[in-house]
């Protein structure tokens, strides 16, 4: 017994410290980036490390305080480096308009987007495929559908209403978990690609609006029409979840 509590102080100190010292150094070369640009450096550089360390901690939670990158497997660790991308992206939020490092956001967040592709491949290939991965796989999508339009609202490049797409997951989520402790049933989901695909193209079209080229009035015109769709396909699963639609209607 005496020596399972030290264990267990070494695991909740890994589980605690061990993502702030791999969010400070990200955060830590990061500086260099932020400086180039015409605004102070802390606080993006705060934000991107908050955000990181957010990230790590849940997947800490999710595969258990005493696993180690190594068993994560390469899928889930390119999974974690998507997560580092939208972390960055995070951090212009906090960066005005105007800066010279404007073209960071679409980079990174494009380049997460490749990430998840990517990831999703290594899963299929290496026969790999599981429940770990699909659960860091929404998490992470989840926070990028966060982070990179947060950044489009703040600089002007998207309407505010197009955040019900940030809210959309949760609001399900919380929803169910309502319907849930109400004492109702959760059904399946319907087996469709549907959604995969409207999440597809929301990370297309998010980061053509954060790329600086992209012709503003033409991004606000069209963010309806593609919103639309994945806030239908949410409304349509909330109505799966909880029996009001069955698969065969």
């Amino acid at each position: 017994m005496a020596n399972s509590e030290p264990s267990a102080r070494v695991r909740s100190g890994v589980f605690l410290v061990g993502p702030a010292v791999a969010a400070g150094c990200l955060m830590a070369i990061l500086w260099p980036l932020f400086a180039l640009g015409d605004t102070p450096t802390i606080l993006p550089v705060l934000v991107v490390g908050v955000a990181w360390t957010g990230q790590l901690w849940y997947v800490n939670y999710a595969v258990g305080a005493n696993s180690t990158l190594g068993r994560l497997g390469l899928a889930n660790t390119l999974t974690i480096l998507r997560g580092a991308l939208y972390a960055v992206v995070a951090g212009f939020v906090v960066v005005p308009a105007g800066t010279a490092l404007a073209w960071v956001p679409a980079v990174c967040y494009g380049a997460g987007v490749l990430v998840d592709r990517l990831d999703g491949a290594v899963a299929r290939t290496v026969g790999r495929e599981t429940e770990l991965g699909r659960r860091l796989d929404m998490a992470f999508d989840t926070f990028g559908f966060v982070a990179a339009p947060l950044v489009a609202v703040v600089w002007g490049l998207l309407p505010a209403y197009y955040l019900l797409l940030s809210a959309a997951r949760y609001v399900f989520v919380a929803a169910v978990g309502l319907h849930r402790r109400r004492g109702g049933q959760v059904h399946p989901l319907p087996d469709s690609d549907l959604g995969k695909y409207l999440a597809g193209g929301q990370m297309a079209f998010v980061t053509v609006a954060l790329a600086p080229p992209a012709p503003t009035g033409l991004v606000h015109a069209v963010a309806p029409v593609v919103l639309a769709p994945s806030l239908a396909v949410f409304a349509r699963d909330y109505l799966y979840a909880t029996g009001r639609l069955r698969a065969e209607d």
